[in-house]
């Protein structure tokens, strides 16, 4: 190869602006939209796997900044952005955003660290509404809440996707708390180019019907993702729980098993049915890893064959699991060097390659020479597809990587 192909990064981050709820709400909403104020910091714990963090009396210490949102009070924290620190100052401590490298607000700074990283274009998840909105599912007044999710989504588009030349890719939030409603902001957003939306990874987690629910609830939300080449991403942690093993564990073991609720997420998939009924629907699992793939689409696959009779799929999954993982599904990671070894059962059509940027896990400045080690192995054409052409296959974009607006 006589050089390594540019990064299409399918996992990225974005703090939100301070401003951006209070710019675009209705002026009769503002009072009631997500705000930044500025305080000091009180009493901080983390405890079985739980952040509290209580806001500190004035001058009681330096100001850091929160959203504030109807009962929510949730401050900036060193891990949402933590690129540009040393390991040992990545930790617990809250912060404002001079606090944070300029790019994880700014699309200007953003681009400059993407060139830095030798990355062509990137889709950012978000951080105040969480990983798929669920700030606003978890909001009493709704009314306030759809209009927060347009507003989120209309940042997006135009304001964060849209200054950057097509090198950031949007990522829509919907409204999760009704499925049809959900299904419109898919299409609003699809009408304008948008081809990626969020969505949880196990919706039972967040009180929410799961894809096996008999009335067919998230049939509308699915129907339009299928119609409009919209790509279900689920990334780790949208069920709002972290996988761990006790309630004294420390943070260290969650982190680990990261990926383990993908995996639940991705059997809950091949055995629901949907995948054969939204023939065209794409699903991601994002931060989720590679590794364990193949076992679990072998055991799916033994499953679906031995005891499909009483395992209450036969009516519904009428091919083998691990056909319909090949043909719907993409594995999203940044550092598996496992999962590459067995890329030919993981699938060289079905990864697709991150950075994570600006979180702790997050490989800047330094993906491309994760990339090239972990790689080295792989014929040059199975590295194309994995750090870009998969990526540009599945989000429909340009084929030089780009956003089509």
């Amino acid at each position: 190869m006589d050089q390594f192909p540019k990064i299409v990064s399918v996992d990225d981050h974005v703090v939100e602006p301070p401003n951006l709820w209070q710019d675009r709400l209705p002026a009769a909403m503002k009072e009631r939209a997500p705000k930044v104020v500025f305080a000091p910091k009180g009493d901080v714990t983390f405890v079985g796997g739980k952040l509290t963090v209580s806001m500190g009396e004035p001058g009681s210490g330096p100001d850091v900044a929160w959203w504030i949102y109807e009962d929510l009070k949730r401050p900036l924290m060193r891990l949402d952005a933590s690129v540009g620190y040393d390991r040992d100052e990545v930790d617990l401590r809250l912060v404002g955003y001079d606090d944070m490298r300029t790019g994880a607000y700014s699309v200007k700074e953003r681009l400059e660290d993407m060139d830095a990283n030798w990355t062509d274009s990137q889709m950012c998840f978000p951080t105040f509404p969480r990983f798929c909105g669920q700030t606003f599912l978890d909001a009493k007044d709704k009314d306030v809440a759809l209009e927060c999710v347009k507003a989120y989504n209309d940042f997006q588009v135009e304001e964060w996707c849209g200054d950057a030349d097509g090198r950031l890719i949007p990522l829509i939030i919907v409204p999760l708390w009704d499925a049809q409603l959900a299904a419109e902001e898919v299409r609003r957003n699809a009408a304008r180019g948008v081809r990626a939306t969020c969505f949880s990874e196990i919706p039972p987690f967040l009180e929410l019907p799961s894809i096996h629910d008999k009335s067919d609830y998230w049939d509308p939300f699915f129907t339009a993702c299928d119609e409009t080449g919209t790509v279900i991403n689920m990334h780790i942690g949208s069920s709002s729980k972290m996988p761990s093993t006790s309630k004294d564990a420390p943070a260290a073991v969650g982190s680990t098993l990261t990926f383990a609720n993908s995996c639940y997420s991705l059997t809950d998939w091949l055995l629901s049915g949907k995948l054969e009924k939204f023939t065209n629907l794409k699903i991601a699992f994002s931060e989720g890893s590679i590794g364990w793939i193949p076992y679990v689409l072998h055991r799916a696959d033994v499953v679906w064959e031995e005891n499909r009779g009483w395992g209450g799929v036969a009516d519904k999954v009428k091919r083998p699991p691990s056909e319909l993982y090949y043909e719907h599904v993409l594995g999203c990671f940044f550092d598996d060097p496992h999962g590459l070894e067995d890329i030919e059962h993981v699938g060289v059509n079905n990864v697709a390659y991150e950075s994570d940027y600006p979180h702790s896990d997050s490989t800047w400045p330094n993906t491309r020479a994760v990339a090239e080690q972990q790689m080295k192995h792989l014929d040059d054409d199975v590295i194309e597809k994995i750090v870009r052409g998969n990526a540009i296959r599945f989000y429909d974009l340009t084929p030089e990587g780009r956003w089509k607006r």
